[in-house]
Order: C-alpha cells, then structure tokens, then sequence
C-alpha cells in the first residue's frame, strides 16, 4: 500500500493525503462491528483503581473486543487485580501478561504486539490505562482500519480532536514534539507521539519489531515512522484525550530527550538516503 497519510473531520468525511494512492474502494472488513478480531493492549504499571473502569469501559463499547494487560509487576497489585478481572468474565475476553520488574511502555507493546501476532489478531490496538483515551472512540479507528489504511492514529491535532483538564505546559510540550517530527521527518502526520492507535497486523509483521528500543513517546514516532518508511497508508481520526484522574504520568526528561536526538537522526537519515547517500 502507499504511504500517505490522512486525516478526518467530525462528521467522518475523509480526505487521503495527495501522496497516498487509492487502496481496493472495496476493502474487505477485518474487524467486525462488536470488535471481534481486534485485541486492546493495555499496559499497566500501578493502575489498580484505574483498571477496572477502563476494562469495563472498553468491553461495553465493543462486546467482541479482546484485552491485552500487560502488568510490570506492579506493587500496588494491578497484576493480582488484572487477574481476578479475566477469571470473572465468562466470555475470557481479558488476558493477562505478567512481566518482572519495570520494563517501560515501549517494551510492554513489542511483548503485547508479538503475543496478539501470535494468537492471530488482524488489529492490534495501544491503550492507555488510565482513562484519557476514550474506550468509546475505539470504534473510529477500526472503521478507519475496514476503509483499508494500515495504521490509525487517534488524534488530538486533526479537526474535531481535543483536550480535556490537560496542562497548558503538557499541551505545549505535546504539540511542539509535533511539530518538531513533521518538521525533522518531513512528515504530514498531526499527531505522530499519540499513544491511541490501532495497527494492522501486516504492519508489525513487516517493521522488524526485534530491532525497536525506543521508549515513551518516541516509541510511538519509532514505529509511525517505520510503518510511513514501508509504504504503509496511515490515517487519523479524531479523539478526545482526557487527562488522568487518577495516578501520576510516567512522562519523564530522558524520555522527552530520547525522542529529540532519535528524531533528529532518522530525519537526517531520511533526508541523506533522498540523495543517494547512506549513512554508516
């Protein structure tokens, strides 16, 4: 498929990026309307009170949806909580993977991503744990995904996107990283550190996985960029981001670092191999 991205009003008008080439007009659907075929990872690191809201939340929404919680040993017990959640739903729609210590976002993805490739899942979605992305918007990426795009971004910087009880300083550090990858990456992605997304599973198969490190918000320009760097048509749709309630972020400056230096990097990479030089 070609690269391209998109992006999407509140109505759900679309509108394809002019580098994008048209797909199938007729894709076949690989997620049915009650979720079934998509699997929801979750990763949880001290999200006990957080948890059961959000897993209720989401299975209301899309009855045929399966849960992914991938749990980092947390000491306040969301693994032991996440646990009693699956063995009490008849329908065994919540998995649960333990993990020893802290591993970090990015790493609990790759291990939830090789888990769901695994059991055979056409889509695989990322969310957060702690309510600020909107079980109830889930089904707007995977309409997006039936339309034929390979990877879909909720996002909060497309028309129709916002942002509820966020930090101005959050904000403008959000849409300043933004702005910084489409500008380092020549990128037309809005919202490319989103975390809210759902993949297809040709995308993971293809992006050689094995070699990711980044962590945080990087992870999520890593493998975006990856996906745009394969061909891949990525779209975006618009959701409501919603700052947490409950629990600390686990946003951090060597996080934020990681992501400027990185960033840089593939954008001269990129920018070098257009003129026929490869970097060693």
């Amino acid at each position: 498929m070609a690269a391209g991205t998109d992006e999407s009003n509140p109505a759900g008008d679309s509108r394809v990026a002019a580098d994008a080439t048209a797909t199938d007009p007729t894709p076949t659907p690989v997620v049915d309307p009650t979720g079934t075929g998509a699997l929801v990872i979750i990763p949880t690191f001290n999200e006990r009170e957080n948890l059961p809201v959000i897993t209720e939340r989401l299975l209301g929404s899309l009855p045929g949806i399966t849960v992914l919680v991938v749990d980092d040993d947390s000491p306040d017990g969301t693994g032991d909580l996440a646990d009693r959640l699956a063995a009490d739903d008849p329908a065994g729609r919540i998995k649960v993977m333990h993990r020893t210590g802290k591993g970090g976002l990015g790493t609990a993805y790759l291990a939830g991503f090789r888990q769901g490739l695994d059991d055979g899942f056409q889509v695989l979605v990322e969310m957060d744990a702690d309510g600020s992305h909107a079980p109830e918007q889930l089904s707007r990426l995977l309409e997006k995904v039936n339309e034929g795009y390979d990877l879909v971004i909720g996002s909060r910087y497309v028309p129709g996107g916002e942002l509820v009880n966020w930090p101005r300083r959050r904000e403008l550090l959000s849409r300043g990283a933004n702005l910084y990858a489409r500008l380092a990456l020549g990128s037309s992605v809005h919202d490319i550190t989103a975390g809210y997304r759902a993949y297809r599973r040709a995308v993971l198969e293809k992006i050689a996985l094995d070699t990711v490190d980044s962590q945080g918000y990087c992870f999520q320009i890593d493998l975006a960029w990856r996906a745009l760097q394969a061909g891949f048509r990525v779209g975006e749709v618009p959701i409501t981001f919603t700052e947490r309630e409950i629990g600390e972020s686990k946003m951090s400056g060597s996080v934020m670092g990681e992501a400027f230096f990185k960033v840089a990097r593939w954008g001269l990479d990129h920018r070098l191999e257009k003129v026929g030089i490869k970097r060693v």
